[in-house]
């Protein structure tokens, strides 16, 4: 028995002995693309068991062809070794019997991916060589890291708008409106502002002119700066309606010094009102404005009393429907909002009346800024006089309906904005009486416009932190921090919904057709970047250039646009530009999601039809001129 034992033990010995013996001289496969299916040269290879310890490494020929020399057999996994390509594993077996019949054993083909590398190699960041690299790379994720911050704190900021709006709206409905005494009403001058504006300048006369306010305390000035035939419309219309007992007045500048400001100030000694309504010539107020507005002044601290600007050509094309739709929340939510929590607010330019002490006591007009209706609301606000909002009392008004005047008038609003904060930043910060909360808001308000310089900074270096995330492993855990800011989308989605103007019963479908038009703003705002950044940038360098006012077009529908001479059109290096960021993102965007790599896919399919709309509107406006 015992005998039997040991003859057992030794003939397992040998078997294991013999089956542990076993080797393939040589094992062999070819690496390919799994795109292109060619050969990949010059990669390495290692074969590891299943436990991750390495048996032997090798490196592909010209013809993508590697080989291992004296490999037992068993099970292991194939890797590619190389940071440019995925390590994903290849699991094979070598077994005994395959041994037996040869010494060679060939796997089958390994297909692998290519990591995405638009730029350069800047390699692992354990290697020496690659230390600047990395550095390199840290600095550039604190800058994105710092503007996803700061559009995440300006969505906190508007979303505490948002709050504020939605918590009064009750109350705004409970509350009860001064009436309109046409025997105590005190005497109002109405401005109208205009140079060249052919289109519009008998509308806003006969229109203003028709205000049902007492004869005796009404006042009209045109304060005409033209320099073409506008000027001879203006006068006729002012002959014709001063003929029909209307005290109105042709105040015509042959000097542009500080263009609408200037205008303004100008005129402030031949004002005969205590009190002064303003209205570019693109706007169709009701008859009854003063009388919905006026009574609001029989508060003494009240300065300035601002309506809701409506639009008379929303529906003219997509272009109007997303300018609409963006303005709702400006003047639903953020001056509502502002307005409910006793923030700062601003006079629009527009469609609202100041009380003329007001104005004399903040400084009056200044035309260091191209936004002097935010320069002068600041400076007064801070002087201790209220404004108030009237989101129910609606001016409407002309929107841009080419591309070429809607980028004329952002560039206008967000360098002004950028002035205005260069000059009141400090004052703002230093002023005494001043809530901490409206400290807040209002630089946070002034800075608002800056917000197109952080969006425009983190679209260009999103491509080379997709690169820090295929180069540096130990990196993407701080890139994978990035999702969070999500919730600042989320949060202006918010915002906007609360604004917009065309729910329904149907919830369900107004909730849809509102993420469709949300998503075609957002589009279209970051297609606008490069231009507004632009402008911003001048305005915090100081660099002045003179009042461009929006073209007016006077039309409601396409068939009615006969051209306009004053919506000047050309290529610029802006253009261009817009051109260039076009096709760089949409090739990150392609190049990724055939990688499979659809982190930033969205983001950048998103830059590239924003940036493409803009530039083909503008070729297309050039083509059609």
């Amino acid at each position: 028995m015992l005998m039997t034992r040991y003859y057992l033990v030794v003939f397992l010995s040998v078997v294991s002995l013999a089956v542990f013996g076993q080797r393939f001289e040589t094992v062999t496969g070819i690496l390919k693309d799994q795109k292109t299916e060619n050969p990949i040269e010059k990669v390495g290879i290692k074969l590891t068991t299943l436990d991750s310890s390495t048996v032997a490494k090798a490196e592909t020929d010209k013809n993508g062809v590697y080989v291992f020399k004296n490999i037992p057999v068993g099970k292991y996994l194939l890797i590619v070794d190389d940071k440019d390509y995925e390590d994903k594993g290849f699991p094979a077996e070598l077994k005994a019997e395959q041994a037996a019949k040869s010494d060679t054993y060939t796997f089958s083909p390994f297909m692998v991916s290519l990591k995405v590398s638009w730029l350069f190699n800047w390699g692992d960041s354990g290697d020496q060589e690659h230390y600047w690299s990395h550095f390199t790379a840290k600095i550039i994720l604190i800058i994105y890291a710092a503007c996803l911050i700061l559009v995440f704190f300006y969505s906190i900021l508007q979303l505490s708008l948002s709050i504020a709006y939605a918590r009064n709206r009750k109350k705004k409905a409970a509350a009860v409106k001064p009436v309109f005494n046409p025997d105590t009403a005190p005497k109002v001058t109405v401005q109208l502002p205009m140079y060249n504006e052919l289109f519009v300048a008998d509308r806003i006369i006969e229109t203003v002119a028709a205000f049902d306010y007492p004869a005796d305390k009404f006042e009209i000035q045109v304060l005409d700066d033209s320099t073409d035939e506008t000027k001879d419309v203006i006068a006729k219309k002012v002959a014709e309606v001063a003929a029909r007992g209307v005290n109105i007045k042709h105040i015509h500048r042959v000097d542009r010094t500080g263009y609408k400001a200037g205008a303004l100030d100008a005129a402030m000694d031949k004002v005969e009102g205590e009190f002064i309504a303003i209205f570019d010539a693109d706007f169709v107020p009701d008859p009854d404005f003063l009388q919905k507005t006026m009574p609001y002044f029989e508060d003494p601290k009240i300065g300035v009393v601002q309506t809701r600007w409506g639009h008379l050509n929303k529906s003219y094309s997509i272009l109007t429907e997303l300018q609409a739709f963006g303005l709702n929340g400006h003047f639903a939510v953020e001056q509502g909002g502002r307005s409910a929590a006793g923030h700062f607010i601003n006079f629009n330019g527009t469609g609202g009346v100041w009380r003329k002490a007001c104005i004399e006591s903040a400084g009056g007009w200044e035309h260091d800024t191209l936004t002097e209706d935010l320069d002068l609301s600041y400076r007064a606000q801070l002087r201790g006089w209220r404004f108030k909002y009237l989101e129910d009392v609606i001016a409407p008004a002309e929107l841009p309906i080419t591309m070429s005047a809607l980028k004329s008038q952002q560039h206008r609003w967000m360098k002004g904005g950028a002035e205005c904060f260069r000059k009141m930043a400090w004052t703002i910060i230093t002023f005494k009486g001043v809530k901490f909360s409206d400290r807040l808001h209002g630089l946070s308000h002034l800075f608002n416009s800056s917000v197109f310089v952080f969006i425009l900074l983190m679209s260009l270096l999103s491509l080379p932190v997709l690169h820090i995330k295929d180069s540096f492993s130990d990196l993407n855990f701080f890139i994978q921090f990035g999702s969070i800011f999500i919730s600042s989308t989320i949060f202006l989605m918010y915002y906007y919904w609360l604004a917009f103007r065309d729910k329904s019963d149907n919830v369900v479908g107004s909730f849809f057709r509102y993420v469709g038009r949300f998503f075609q703003f957002l589009i279209v705002s970051m297609g606008l970047s490069l231009s507004n950044t632009v402008a911003v940038l001048e305005g915090y360098m100081g660099i002045k250039s003179s009042f461009v006012r929006t073209p007016k077009f006077n039309v409601a529908a396409k068939s009615e646009f006969k051209g306009n001479k004053y919506d000047k059109k050309s290529i610029s290096l802006i253009t261009i530009g817009e051109g260039l960021l076009m096709l760089l993102f949409g090739y990150t965007t392609i190049n990724r999601a055939i990688y499979g790599d659809f982190g930033m896919v969205p983001f950048h399919l998103m830059l590239t039809l924003g940036y493409g709309l803009v530039f083909f509107s503008t070729l297309k406006e050039l083509r059609t001129r």
